[in-house]
């Protein structure tokens, strides 16, 4: 087991800003575990999430049951890699609570990229059809309708990734 405290890495960027690939790199480092929110939910709930609404309540039902694991495995001594979007206050709350619980360091990495590129890679990511997800154009601008950049108030330990 690793020496160092361990960390759990948030990510905050709009839909196709480059999230997923990032905690793919992050979850490379050793002890460490990415643990992916789309893979559960097309798991969990197929079929179910044609809209914000089932998103929502697809992803609050999953939360409710995964966080006192993911705190145990933080306590365990491993990092842990959320691949969650953290784009707003009320799911960044959430997020602080299991490294505040588990007692272990956090990094909220934040991908500031514009939306054009965003959409751009969301058209070659809906056209290979290797996402779990497909978003259109109208999903990705009521998601970012709802988008909130980490505020310093909020006291995160923030990682600007811009593009």
């Amino acid at each position: 087991m690793s020496l160092e405290q361990p960390i759990l890495h948030l990510v905050c960027g709009k839909i196709a800003a480059g999230k997923s690939t990032l905690t793919r790199a992050l979850g490379e480092r050793p002890h460490t575990v990415i643990v992916n929110e789309d893979h559960w939910l097309s798991r969990l709930y197929p079929g179910e999430q044609t809209s914000l609404a089932d998103y929502v309540r697809n992803a609050t039902r999953l939360r409710d049951a995964i966080s006192a694991h993911l705190v145990d495995l933080l306590r365990a001594g491993l990092s842990v890699v959320l691949d969650f979007p953290a784009n707003t206050p009320s799911s960044r709350s959430w997020m602080r609570t299991l490294f505040e619980e588990a007692g272990s360091g956090h990094q909220l990495h934040y991908l500031d990229v514009p939306d054009d590129v965003c959409k751009s890679r969301l058209a070659r990511r809906n056209s290979d059809g290797t996402h779990e997800f497909t978003v259109s154009d109208d999903d990705f601008s009521l998601f970012t309708k709802h988008f909130v950049p980490p505020a310093p108030e909020e006291g995160f330990d923030v990682v600007l990734h811009r593009l």
